[in-house]
């Protein structure tokens, strides 16, 4: 690898706005909003979803109706015309 082309590889927080969890992990990503976090003061990148918020995740998802979409289309349009 060629020295000094590579970007900072340091430990950074994501912060789930909707959801209020914090992960720290190292990224390349960068940030000059700052947390403490331990006695520590790292980046901190604010996401908008995470495993936290997403309604997948957490249930809160919207149910879709039970009906296929084949079943619906041949409803419709008539599965012989």
């Amino acid at each position: 690898m060629k020295r000094d082309i590579h970007p900072a590889y340091r430990p950074v927080v994501f912060r789930d706005r909707a959801g209020g969890l914090t992960l720290l992990t190292r990224s390349t990503a960068t940030s000059d909003d700052t947390i403490d976090l331990d006695g520590q003061t790292y980046p901190v990148i604010d996401v908008d979803i995470s495993a936290a918020s997403h309604p997948s995740w957490t249930g809160r998802g919207r149910v879709m109706d039970t009906e296929g979409r084949v079943e619906r289309f041949n409803r419709r349009y008539g599965a012989g015309r």
